[in-house]
């Protein structure tokens, strides 16, 4: 057997794997069956002390029972899950199965837009117990979605085109390390919050005040678009109205604190095989725990100011009002009650979903976004996907689209693109409207918008995504 395996069945590494490996081989030659003698080293690991008269593992066993080395002891099946849509992407699959194999793993959901991710896949949900996990959470903390209906007629629309986009330039920064100076540093009452509360964010604080109100790069944006409700909904009657929408998170701060948290997570779980290591974790009840957790809640009010002030100083500058405003998380960790347990559900790039929660789904630059109602699926942990999904990596996007394409795509659609990299491009992406299909158990579609006006990180720019 090889390492990996061992460290899977929960042997430690190390000395113990060198161990463990002489004997194995040793009990194939003397005849011992493969498939049974992985079963013992499986319950070896969970109990040496039951081991130590094994004539072929019993030297492992006294090893580990007199070991203080921290052991991997997988849940002997994986924590009940369940995925939504098809085709989907087999390392997202495998991501999540790992995932539920976790100790502290008790449920999970698969979201339709389901791809790769660090640990947790991206559109995964996973509860555990008393324990959160900074990579289920996502780089980018609290990565979110903000949609405000405005006042003005979307017969305008093409009248004031030039303004509008003379607005969100002006009043909008995006890229890694955007930020404000001076004059134009954005103010906001989650600054007065106690950021000197844990170290990270103490240090962090003089950048997340330049930033506050800038977009980050990747798949984050700011649209001007068409929002249609079919029936009354939201506070407004039927109809066609124009509104705003934004997608970003808690930039450096939240990056910061991710990496930090993410890091000690993984020293204090060296035992968790490769493939496990970024789904380390952090009991609830560790000063560390305790400490990501106030940082975390911190990121969560300060992205959710960063979208308040980019709305608020737009509006501001095209003299505009709020008829109406929807936002949402979408990398974020929850305390919930689930069938009577106190759990810490991740929902990595997954949409709230309870019964009754409005929530937004959005699709790409050329597609339509929604704004949707949760039904609230205990299958899913009131959960559904947090966009269409990607089906084309980054690099992959930038080696096969051409922005000739792209440009006869945005046409067609009635897109101003005003910035993006071609890793954005809208066939990047799953079709949004299957994506949609395929979880009509979990949501109720409200409003459909279809993007008019589109920004987002220059061409270039590393994705923070």
């Amino acid at each position: 057997m090889k390492a990996r395996e061992l460290v899977n069945l929960g042997i430690p590494r190390g000395e113990m794997i060198k161990l463990a490996g002489r004997l194995v081989q040793t009990a194939l030659k003397s005849g011992r069956d493969r498939k049974a003698l992985r079963e013992t080293l499986r319950a070896l690991a969970r109990d040496p002390a039951a081991h130590v008269d094994d004539p072929d593992l019993g030297a492992l066993a006294r090893a580990m029972k007199g070991s203080d080395a921290p052991v991997f002891r997988p849940r002997e099946l994986p924590a009940p899950w369940r995925s939504w849509g098809e085709d989907l992407d087999s390392n997202a699959l495998q991501q999540m199965q790992n995932a539920c194999m976790l100790p502290v793993a008790h449920s999970g959901a698969l979201m339709p837009d389901a791809h790769l991710g660090y640990g947790l896949p991206i559109g995964g949900v996973l509860a555990t117990k008393n324990a959160v996990i900074p990579y289920a959470v996502g780089v980018d903390i609290a990565c979110r979605m903000r949609l405000t209906v405005l006042d003005i007629p979307l017969e305008q629309l093409e009248g004031m085109r030039q303004r509008l986009i003379n607005v969100l330039e002006d009043e909008t920064r995006f890229g890694i390390g955007a930020s404000f100076s001076g004059k134009a540093v954005r103010d906001h009452a989650v600054m007065d919050r106690d950021w000197d509360a844990v170290t990270i964010t103490r240090e962090m604080r003089a950048k997340a005040r330049a930033q506050l109100g800038s977009s980050g790069s990747g798949n984050h944006f700011v649209e001007y678009g068409e929002l249609s409700l079919d029936k009354p909904d939201l506070g407004l009657a039927a109809g066609s109205y124009l509104a705003l929408l934004t997608h970003s998170g808690s930039r450096g701060a939240g990056a910061a604190v991710a990496s930090t948290y993410s890091k000690r997570a993984m020293q204090r779980h060296p035992e968790l095989p490769k493939q496990l290591s970024h789904l380390a974790w952090l009991d609830l009840d560790s000063e560390d725990g305790q400490e990501y957790w106030a940082a975390m809640s911190l990121m969560g009010e300060y992205a959710a100011a960063n979208h308040e002030v980019i709305h608020r100083e737009m509006l501001r500058a095209l003299k505009a009002k709020a008829l109406a405003e929807v936002e949402n998380h979408h990398n974020f960790a929850w305390k919930e009650t689930h069938d009577g347990e106190d759990l810490v559900v991740h929902r990595k790039g997954a949409t709230p979903a309870g019964a009754g929660v409005l929530g937004i789904i959005p699709g790409s630059m050329a597609t339509p976004g929604y704004v949707v109602r949760g039904k609230g699926s205990r299958a899913a942990l009131d959960s559904a996907s947090h966009g269409a999904g990607r089906v084309m990596s980054r690099k992959a996007a930038k080696q096969r689209i051409t922005w000739s394409q792209v440009k006869k795509q945005l046409a067609q659609s009635g897109v101003t693109l005003l910035s993006a990299g071609l890793d954005e491009a809208p066939d990047v992406y799953k079709d949004i409207d299957q994506v949609m299909a395929a979880q009509q158990d979990l949501v109720d579609v409200v409003a459909r918008f279809e993007p008019r006006i589109v920004k987002m990180a220059p061409a270039g720019e590393r994705p923070e995504d």
